[in-house]
C-alpha cells in the first residue's frame, strides 16, 4: 500500500476532525476537509495547524470545500449531534458512492439515523478518547496524553475499515478494531455521560466532580452501566470509575465548553438518549434523569 492510495473527507474539521484530517494527511492520506465556506476558505488558504505534546506541532496543507464532488474511500463525520442533519447536506449519497460512513459522535442513537441515508453496510461506527479543542478555524490544540479510536467492523466492510484503521495506526493514534459496535458505543458513552452531565452540571473540571460530585458522578457511572448491560453490552462500572480517577484533573467536557460559550448542547444525544433506553429496558436512572432534566431547563434560561 502506497502513501497516497487512500483517500478521506473529515465532515467537520474542528476539535476531532481537524486533529484526524492533519493526522492522516501529515502520514500521506489524501485529505478534503468539508466545512462552511468561510472555514473552507481559510483551511485552504493556511491548511491545519497542531499543537500537541503527544503528536508534536506541525502545520499541513489539506484540500477543503463547502461540499463533498468527488468520491472518497471513506467520510470521517465530526460534526457535533446538533448540526449533523444539516451537515450531512455537505456530503450527498450521490458523491460518495460506496464510501465508508465513520461517524465519531457522541451518544449511541446517530447510527440509525446515518444508515437510514446511506447504504446500512457502508456505516461504521466510531469512537474516540481525546481531549482537544478548536483555537480557532484550523487551529487544533490537543492535550490529553491519551488519543485512542476504535471502529466496528462488520462482514461487509471489514477490510475497508482495516484499511483506515492501519492508516490512522500509522499516523500515531492508538487504534483498535472492534467486532460489536454496541459494546463499543457503550463504552465510550459509560465515561462519557457521566463526565459531560457532571462537569456541565457543575461548570468544573474532572478533578472537581470526581471528588466534590463523586457520590452522583459513581451513581451515573452505575446506572448507564446497568442501561448498556440491559441492552447487551457489559460495562464494568468499577473499571470506568477507575478510569475516571485516572484522567489529568484539568480535564474539561465538549459539553461544558459549548455550555460557557452559549453554544446548543449535545445534552439529548447524551444524557437524553440514556434516559429514552433506560426508560424502554425498564432500567431506573433517577441521578441521570435528574440531570438532564436540571440541565435541560438552565439551558432554556435566558442568559
Amino acid at each position: 500500500m502506497g502513501t497516497d492510495d487512500l483517500s478521506v473527507a473529515v465532515l467537520g474539521p474542528g476539535a476531532v476532525g481537524g486533529l484526524l484530517a492533519a493526522l492522516l494527511a501529515r502520514q500521506g492520506a489524501s485529505v478534503e476537509v468539508l466545512a462552511s465556506e468561510n472555514t473552507a476558505r481559510v483551511i485552504a488558504d493556511r491548511g491545519l495547524r497542531i499543537e500537541s505534546q503527544r503528536f508534536g506541532d506541525f502545520q499541513v496543507a489539506v484540500r477543503s470545500a463547502a461540499r463533498l464532488e468527488t468520491r472518497a474511500d471513506a467520510c470521517l463525520i465530526t460534526v457535533k449531534n446538533t448540526q449533523l442533519i444539516e451537515a450531512l447536506e455537505r456530503l450527498p449519497l450521490a458523491v460518495l458512492g460506496e464510501g465508508l460512513v465513520v461517524p465519531f459522535l457522541n451518544g449511541i442513537e446517530h447510527v440509525e439515523l446515518l444508515r437510514a441515508i446511506y447504504p446500512p453496510s457502508n456505516v461504521a461506527p466510531a469512537t474516540i478518547r481525546v481531549a482537544t479543542a478548536r483555537v480557532e478555524p484550523g487551529v487544533i490544540r490537543q492535550t490529553s496524553p491519551f488519543a485512542s479510536v476504535e471502529i466496528a467492523a462488520s462482514a461487509a466492510n471489514r477490510d475497508r475499515v482495516e484499511r483506515l484503521a492501519d492508516r490512522m495506526k500509522a499516523a500515531g493514534l492508538d487504534m483498535r478494531v472492534r467486532e460489536d459496535e454496541t459494546a463499543m458505543l457503550w463504552d465510550k458513552l459509560s465515561f462519557l455521560a457521566p463526565l459531560a452531565l457532571l462537569t456541565t452540571h457543575e461548570r468544573a473540571n474532572a478533578g472537581v466532580i470526581r471528588t466534590r460530585r463523586r457520590d452522583d458522578t459513581v451513581a451515573v457511572i452505575r446506572e448507564v452501566a446497568a442501561v448498556a448491560t440491559a441492552e447487551g453490552a457489559f460495562v464494568d462500572a468499577e473499571a470506568v470509575v477507575r478510569f475516571l480517577d485516572s484522567v489529568p484533573d484539568t480535564m474539561e467536557s465538549s459539553m461544558q465548553h459549548d455550555q460557557a460559550a452559549g453554544r446548543p448542547l449535545e445534552l439529548d444525544a447524551i444524557g437524553g438518549a440514556v434516559v429514552r433506553r433506560a426508560a424502554r429496558a425498564g432500567v431506573d436512572v433517577p441521578i441521570t434523569a435528574r440531570l438532564v432534566e436540571e440541565l435541560r431547563e438552565r439551558a432554556l434560561r435566558p442568559r
